[in-house]
């Protein structure tokens, strides 16, 4: 992973280190996929290129994995992303 995990876990309570260690993992796959996609971009050997953006999008899927999961034990998150995704909708209607 290049980036580095922006709290120290072991300073968290209790109670909320599940959704931190779920956030800290989502960072790393969106970290891995910028990686992925951006080497793919600069590879000019076409399997190459294919195998980075197929693990990118499995890399996704993770991602996709790890946000449900945080929005089973964090109910605030869940209502912060539908009040953003109702914000959006209407700044660009």
């Amino acid at each position: 992973m290049l980036s580095k995990i922006p709290i120290l876990l072991e300073k968290i309570k209790k109670e909320d280190l599940d959704k931190e260690i779920l956030r800290v993992s989502i960072i790393a796959e969106l970290d891995a996929i910028n990686l992925y996609e951006q080497m793919a971009n600069m590879t000019e050997n076409e399997n190459i290129r294919k195998i980075l953006l197929e693990v990118a999008r499995e890399e996704k899927v993770h991602v996709g994995e790890f946000q449900t999961l945080l929005l089973e034990i964090d109910k605030e998150q869940e209502k912060e992303l539908e009040e953003g995704k109702k914000e959006v909708e209407e700044l660009i209607r």
